[in-house]
């Protein structure tokens, strides 16, 4: 591997916003990936400015200027966020084994991708892992001795993943109702106030009242009992003070880019959860959350794809 380049695809994720898709572009850029796949919802029929947006945002792909391997999926017609990013990454999996995923408004810090890189080869056969995040919500607080730490909590932001983990995501959680049914949530989270918030957005979701693809996804990882890696320093900064559904950007929105030392890396001596700072993450989302009924920067509702208001 020379440097400045990762062997490890990339699937991008764009829409209708140039201006934050050439910032995230501009980093995928350096990192130089081997293989890239752009994914493209089609515009929505009832916004005309889409149709120009989302052309501008699928030109700047053209700005590829280094040996790569680029395959794009490009919708002519909008799916909404729920079949468009989980079409995406299904289209990403039939290809290859394992990958990064990044949305047009999750700007990386170079780090992030050598960090992917190295625990992707790492964790790769380890079916207790089904994730890495690039995300650590816990503002520079309890600060891990090690490189990483194991979460249940699952952000999307910036991730990647193994074939092995995306071919058990099922969009239609299909046995949710069995789930609720004999109280699951409460037996893995013993937090009501969690498992209130699980239940609701699930239940929502699984009625089709959310039009999104990471409910299900966390659904996924958390009755398959797995595990996400979360940074010891945050290494995305989501930018998308615009997207569909935002009331407020938040505190969590435009976090500042940490680096980490990937040729040094220090790896937890077991793989369990870190309970004390996901208690300790959950409650700062509750104390700094704002007014708003989706608490989705923890628990990853991003619905930047939505059709409807």
């Amino acid at each position: 591997m020379t440097a400045n380049k990762i062997n490890v695809p990339v699937l991008f994720l764009i829409f209708n916003r140039p201006d934050t898709t050439q910032q995230v572009f501009d980093e995928i850029r350096k990192a130089r990936p081997v293989q890239l796949f752009v994914a493209a919802d089609g515009p929505r029929k009832d916004r005309p400015a889409d149709y120009d947006q989302c052309k501008k945002a699928r030109e700047i792909i053209r700005q590829v200027d280094w040996e790569c391997k680029v395959f794009t999926c490009f919708r002519n017609e909008n799916l909404g966020c729920k079949r468009a990013v989980s079409s995406a990454i299904d289209w990403f999996f039939s290809h290859v084994e394992e990958g990064i995923i990044l949305e047009d408004d999750c700007v990386p810090d170079q780090s992030f991708f050598r960090f992917c890189q190295e625990l992707l080869e790492k964790y790769r056969d380890d079916e207790r892992i089904m994730m890495i995040s690039g995300d650590n919500f816990q503002f520079g607080r309890n600060r891990t001795d090690y490189s990483y730490y194991f979460s249940r909590y699952y952000a999307i932001w910036g991730w990647a993943t193994w074939k092995r983990a995306w071919s058990l995501y099922d969009v239609l959680m299909t046995d949710w109702p069995v789930y609720k049914a004999r109280k699951y949530l409460i037996e893995i989270y013993q937090d009501k106030r969690l498992v209130s918030f699980f239940e609701r957005t699930m239940q929502e979701t699984y009625d089709n009242h959310l039009d999104t693809w990471d409910i299900q996804w966390t659904y996924t990882c958390i009755f398959n009992h797995g595990l996400s890696i979360t940074p010891k320093y945050n290494l995305v900064s989501n930018i998308g003070n615009t997207g569909i559904h935002t009331i407020d950007p938040g505190p969590f929105h435009n976090m500042p880019r940490e680096t980490i030392d990937t040729c040094n890396m220090i790896h937890p001596l077991h793989v369990l959860p870190d309970f004390k700072k996901d208690t300790l993450e959950f409650n700062m989302i509750l104390k700094r959350s704002i007014p708003n009924k989706i608490l989705g920067f923890l628990y990853q509702l991003k619905k930047r794809f939505i059709n409807q208001n």
